[in-house]
């Protein structure tokens, strides 16, 4: 009999156009996660932090990110430290980290590792000290007190929309007068310190184990010592790698001005606010009414208010657009950086002011190439032992030639002396055999005499190699 699940363990789907359609059953809450399901953690401007569980689509739609670049955050998938600047949203692949910034918030992938865990508190810890220096106290009372209002159900504030508006409004300068970075730019250095500082730990570790494992293998050449050191040099190789390929993401966003005017997120959004509010105030003025005069007296009461109403709301809706453009444009008059584009790539023709963005990855530019440079360094000493291991062990490899060729050579002259040997043992007769000739003096003049022949022959041997210099 066939095996495989029969008719009646299923039932059937009423949703289906299909009537019969077999759908399989599973037992209460044993339905798996929607596919592409992952833990965010999400830092809002005003450092609140929340987990949610969305999929890869919502994610597209809340960030404006393409599908592959969601890619590179995937930790299935093995992919190279990468800083990517999107129209609404920067992706930041960088070791340990894998986030989504956009001009508002924060979205972390991996906040449950706990090598992340620090990077989250300083990351809340600048978020807070950001949201303060912009805001004013005043307005951090009453946006207290409305948190309640524009949160959900459970208490909780939105994240999305009128949240993300009104957080626009956010100046670029202190209270005091001095100069605040965007939100973007806070959380994007926070990413590089992270990163870079990870980095340095690692190459200053490595550095302190390397040191007494090749010195020991200096004083003494064992397969121990040989085995640490072999560790010691794939863990370097693995190391540099990493440092250098987050040094040539910064080196690319340093050549590009136009990667680095896409990562300006807060300008683009006010560029894109203060173009809608532009054409919304044209429509506006463009639109006259006319009416008849009889018809005004016979307006219902009800009609009239709700027009009212939608005209009080209409004007607010414009008055709170234009103090957040101009909050905003004179934020960016104020810091000497012009107008950055908000277009497509396409149709960037502007110049580009990215001095602010430049010094800040200049700064960890420096700090990662020192960390390399280190690294470098260390390769070199590792290097250079190596050299002085090899050498040392052609030095050996040299006596011990030359030992072999001083035993053969004994063995060449024992040969000469035991064929003199085997010629007075043959069976012939000679008068150095008869007794009343030669006798037993003879016999030992003739060994002492071989003997003392061989010994020449060694010595004349050895002179000989010296003297070619093939031997020391």
């Amino acid at each position: 009999m066939r095996g495989g699940p029969r008719p009646e363990d299923f039932e059937t789907n009423p949703s289906t156009p299909i009537t019969g359609q077999p759908t399989p059953t599973y037992p209460a809450g044993a339905r798996k996660k929607g596919v592409g399901v992952r833990t965010w953690l999400v830092l809002c401007s005003r450092g609140q932090a929340q987990t949610t569980e969305v999929g890869k689509h919502a994610i597209m739609r809340r960030t404006g990110l393409p599908a592959r670049d969601l890619r590179i955050l995937d930790p299935l998938l093995s992919y190279p430290s990468t800083v990517l600047g999107r129209e609404r949203a920067i992706v930041i692949n960088l070791e340990h980290i894998k986030a989504i910034i956009t001009a508002q918030e924060v979205l972390l992938l991996n906040s449950k590792d706990p090598s992340v865990a620090p990077f989250i508190d300083e990351l809340q810890r600048r978020i807070l000290c950001h949201y303060r220096a912009t805001k004013p106290k005043e307005e951090e009372n009453y946006e207290g007190e409305m948190d309640q209002a524009q949160g959900g159900g459970d208490g909780t504030p939105l994240l999305f929309g009128d949240e993300a508006k009104k957080d626009a409004k956010q100046s670029l300068e202190n209270q005091d007068g001095s100069k605040v970075l965007p939100f973007e730019f806070v959380a994007l250095e926070a990413c590089l310190e992270a990163a870079s500082s990870s980095l340095e730990s690692e190459a200053v570790r490595l550095e302190l184990e390397a040191h007494p494992a090749l010195d020991k293998l200096t004083s003494k050449i064992s397969t121990l010592n040989l085995e640490r050191v072999r560790q010691i040099k794939s863990r370097l190789v693995a190391i540099t790698g990493r440092v250098q390929k987050v040094r040539d993401e910064l080196e690319h966003l340093l050549d590009d001005d136009e990667d680095m005017a896409e990562m300006y997120l807060t300008e683009k959004l006010a560029q894109k606010l203060e173009n809608s509010s532009a054409s919304s105030m044209n429509e506006s003025d463009t639109v006259e009414v006319d009416l008849p005069e009889g018809d005004e007296d016979d307006r219902l009461p009800a009609e009239s208010a709700s027009e009212s109403n939608r005209d009080e709301s209409y004007l607010r809706a414009n008055e709170d657009a234009h103090d957040l453009l101009m909050s905003t444009h004179s934020a960016l008059s104020r810091n000497s950086r012009g107008t950055h584009t908000s277009s497509t790539r396409s149709a960037m023709t502007n110049k580009f002011d990215v001095e602010e963005l430049e010094m800040l990855l200049e700064a960890y530019f420096v700090q990662i190439d020192g960390t390399l440079n280190k690294l470098s360094t260390l390769r070199e000493y590792v290097d250079d032992t190596e050299d002085y291991i090899n050498i040392m062990l052609d030095d050996k490899q040299n006596h011990l030639l030359q030992m072999g060729v001083m035993l053969t050579t004994a063995t060449l002259v024992m040969s000469a002396f035991i064929a003199v040997a085997g010629v007075f043992g043959m069976n012939i007769t000679i008068e150095l055999f008869k007794d009343e000739k030669a006798g037993p003096t003879r016999f030992a003049w003739t060994v002492i005499g071989g003997f003392i022949g061989s010994i020449f022959l060694y010595v004349g041997a050895i002179g000989w190699w010296k003297q070619k210099r093939l031997l020391e």
